[in-house]
This record gives structure tokens, C-alpha cells and sequence, in this order.
């Protein structure tokens, strides 16, 4: 039998309502040049995926000066402080949810396609940095989700087999990564599925398909 020992969390639209802030501030950045991510290009292509790649792909498809990556990507991340320390605040729900696994002794980490100072600010605004063993930035691998780099990072450092960690995510891109590096995964579509007892009866799910598998 194999028990799950972490839960390894993305953190926008996972632990934090974050998909419009980042959406927000990076038009913002790229308003002062002209450019203009649409709400369907963000929905359908750009979800999930870091600024650096998002501003490669406008490189290539509306022909961003590569030069002003550097610069939209400060301001970008200048605009999204703003927007935290606006809007970020704890959720019971998480609190409540981490706390308790916790308590239980699962490992608990968070593996996010952000920028290392975006997930400490959020993460201490949200009151939930204490119940984290770890975090994982873009900033920590050379490949950013959609590859699965970033979770077998995070369940190396465990220490444990991937089967034995559970990934919640929400896109498509944090899925593919999830799992393409053999962890379990609990997709959610809003911050508010992130519930304990949803991760407990996630968890009871993989574990009871694990008993069933080796009574065959």
C-alpha cells in the first residue's frame, strides 16, 4: 500500500485568487509600450504559464521588442506588489485546510510558476508561510511549468516517491506538470475547492484505489 505523505500546492488560483492580478499588472506594463494581452488569450493560452514566456511568446506573435522584456517584467512585478498589498488577505478555508494536514504530519510545500518575491509577499499576507515546509519559485529550475521540472524538485526534496504526493492544481499547464512528474493530482477550478476535507477525500480516493489494486 502506498500512503500519500505531501501535498504539494500551486499557489495562483490554488491558494491565492491571483489570476487577475498577474493578468492586471502585466497589461498595465505592457500598456506603456502599446501591447495588450486580451481576457481570452489569458484564459485559453497564457493561464499558468511565467512573464518571461508569456513576453517571448508576444515577442513572436505581435512582435514585442525583446529588448523591453527586462524593463515590462519590473514593472510587471511592481504592479502585481501593488495588487497584493491591496488585495491579498487569508482565506479560512486554506488556513484551516493547511493547519490540519499539518497536524497530521503531511509534508506540506508550495511549487509556483512566480518569481520568489511574489510568493514570500503573498504567502505572508495569506498567513499561510508557516505551515509551508518549503517553497519553489521559477527562479529554482531551468524549466517552468508545463514541464514537470519544478514537482520533482519539490518531491525530491521530500525525499519521498512520487506516488506518495499528492499535486493540487488548477490549469492546464500546472496538470501537465503535476502529472508528468508521476505525483497525484487534485485538480480544482477555484481557490474555494482548496478545502480540507476535498484534499482528505482526495487522498482516502488514491489510497483506497492503492488497496484495491493489490487485493487483485
Amino acid at each position: 500500500m502506498c500512503k500519500i505523505k505531501a501535498v504539494i500546492f500551486d499557489m495562483d488560483g490554488v491558494l491565492i485568487e491571483a489570476k487577475d492580478w498577474h493578468y492586471e499588472a502585466l497589461n498595465q506594463a505592457l500598456n506603456l509600450f502599446g501591447y495588450n494581452i486580451s481576457r481570452y488569450d489569458h484564459l485559453v493560452t497564457f493561464d499558468g504559464l511565467p512573464t518571461r514566456k508569456k513576453l517571448e511568446m508576444l515577442s513572436m506573435e505581435k512582435g514585442l521588442p525583446k529588448g523591453l522584456h527586462s524593463f515590462i517584467n519590473k514593472m510587471k512585478q511592481i504592479y502585481t506588489m501593488e495588487h497584493v498589498y491591496m488585495k491579498c488577505k487569508p482565506l479560512f478555508n486554506h488556513q484551516y485546510a493547511l493547519s490540519k494536514l499539518k497536524a497530521e504530519g503531511y509534508g506540506l510545500a508550495l511549487a509556483s510558476n512566480s518569481v520568489r518575491i511574489t510568493i514570500d509577499m503573498m504567502m505572508e499576507k495569506a498567513d499561510l508561510q508557516k505551515y509551508l515546509d518549503f517553497t519553489l519559485s521559477n527562479q529554482d529550475v531551468t524549466k517552468s511549468k508545463p514541464d514537470p521540472e519544478i514537482y520533482v524538485k519539490a518531491i525530491n526534496r521530500f525525499g519521498y516517491k512520487p506516488e506518495e504526493c499528492l499535486v493540487v492544481e488548477d490549469n492546464p499547464n500546472g496538470v501537465k506538470a503535476a502529472l508528468g512528474s508521476g505525483a497525484n493530482l487534485l485538480k480544482v477550478e477555484t481557490v474555494y475547492d482548496v478545502t480540507y476535507q476535498n484534499i482528505k477525500n482526495r487522498i482516502k480516493e488514491i489510497e483506497g484505489q492503492t488497496i484495491a489494486g493489490g487485493l487483485r
